[in-house]
């Protein structure tokens, strides 16, 4: 291997200097010491790992022992250490030049009881070399879980754990640390300190996603947002939180139940509701909106509004209408000030109607009845309403399939 020729031949250049001042196989000083390579780990990682400082007094057996240790982490291709006499010929001028083991990516800890805080520490004062990111070369994924189990049996928990590059549909990829048994499904979900909404609803609208999933505590809390959270925000507790969630077995199933803390905290009002962008005078999207200024703030209320502006605009011929509303809470005055951000998008105009299936008495009478004019906006709820009419009026007898295309 190229580290092996390198030291060789450094060993070499050492012991044909002849003079005094040269270092030779005795100790001598580091006075000049680099690390040549390195993108994703420090110097200072580097060599708090090597147990190399300058101004220690070294051999070469020392560089070799050196090498050993970065390789036994896992976290290099290649390793490659030189060194030779340094300026003056008082001491050892070495260097580690290095290929990491990439590519890297960020870790997480699931289900292992402890906070994720007190892991990052524990592994990082056992390998500097440690840090958010990390490559998922097998040898540091083991030796990360043989770590993490030592942290748990001294909590008094014998776990095994383990290491794998996990990639999520929805979520970039991460090196995940978690116990090696599959989880248990969720048997029960029970509610605590739920004051505001009764914990039958709540159950009811977690229970349809959860149950039977098997646990795993950031999904469920991403359950919690997405079922749960919308019913306290329809009631104005947009501060809603869930400080705790934690499990116990099932009594008569093989599964968890899973209790969750709630914390509803105070109503907010809904406070100044602001417009901006697209064709329609901020008057007309008020009235459109129906949204009241010191109303209970209400979430559902306010995509409710969102839908009917996008839907006043498809009248419009704005059919690619997008509207979104950025939140502003104010913890003080306790309210929730709205900025509604409107995009219409490209207007669209009538072109032409074209109608099949029908002959030419039953088309002429169904082109009488349709009023959108070629160049006007074109209304997007047109053809539907069109079509209801047709049949409501029993223009066309035995109608039984017709629909719009666009």
């Amino acid at each position: 291997m190229s580290w092996v020729l390198a030291a060789s031949a450094a060993v070499v250049l050492a012991l044909q200097q002849p003079t005094p001042s040269a270092p030779s196989a005795k100790p001598w000083p580091i006075l000049s010491l680099s690390v040549l390579g390195n993108q994703n780990y420090s110097r200072e990682q580097i060599l708090a790992v090597a147990g190399l400082k300058l101004g220690q007094l070294a051999t070469p057996r020392d560089f070799e022992a050196a090498r050993d240790r970065l390789a036994a982490t896992g976290a290099f291709e290649s390793i490659e250490f030189r060194f030779a006499p340094a300026e003056g010929g008082k001491g050892y001028a070495v260097s580690f030049h290095l290929v990491e083991a990439g590519p890297f990516f960020p870790v997480r800890f699931e289900e292992l009881g402890l906070p994720d805080q007190e892991i990052r520490a524990y592994l990082r004062e056992l390998d500097p070399l440690f840090g958010d990111k990390i490559a998922p070369s097998q040898a540091l994924l083991d030796r990360y879980a043989r770590a993490i189990e030592q942290l748990l049996e001294s909590r008094g928990r014998r776990q095994a754990v383990m290491g794998r590059l996990m990639a999520e549909a929805d979520e970039a990829p991460a090196v995940v640390f978690r116990p090696a048994a599959l989880p248990l499904p969720v048997a029960e979900v029970r509610f605590a300190n739920n004051h505001v909404i009764p914990a039958v609803t709540l159950q009811r609208a977690i229970h349809g996603v959860a149950i039977g999933v098997r646990y795993n505590e950031r999904r469920f809390r991403q359950l919690l947002e997405a079922s749960v959270r919308p019913l306290y925000e329809a009631c104005g507790h947009v501060r809603v939180s869930f400080p705790e969630v934690r499990t116990e077995p099932a009594g008569d199933v093989k599964g968890l139940v899973v209790i969750v803390t709630v914390e509803e905290g105070p109503v907010y009002q809904l406070g100044e509701v602001r417009f901006e962008g697209g064709p329609l005078e901020t008057a007309e999207l008020a009235r459109t909106a129906e949204l009241k200024s010191g109303a209970p703030f209400d979430a559902a209320r306010v995509q409710a509004a969102l839908e009917r502006i996008e839907k006043r605009l498809r009248r419009d011929g704005y059919m690619r209408a997008r509207v979104a509303a950025e939140r502003r809470i104010d913890d003080a005055a306790r309210k929730v000030d709205l900025a509604v951000r409107v995009e219409p998008g490209p207007q669209y105009i009538f072109g032409k109607l074209i109608i099949e299936g029908l002959d030419l008495i039953a088309e002429a009478a169904i082109r009488r009845m349709w009023t959108l004019k070629p160049g006007q906006p074109f209304r997007a709820d047109y053809p539907d309403y069109f079509l209801e009419r047709i049949r409501e009026e029993g223009v066309l007898e035995n109608l039984k399939q017709a629909r719009a295309e666009l």
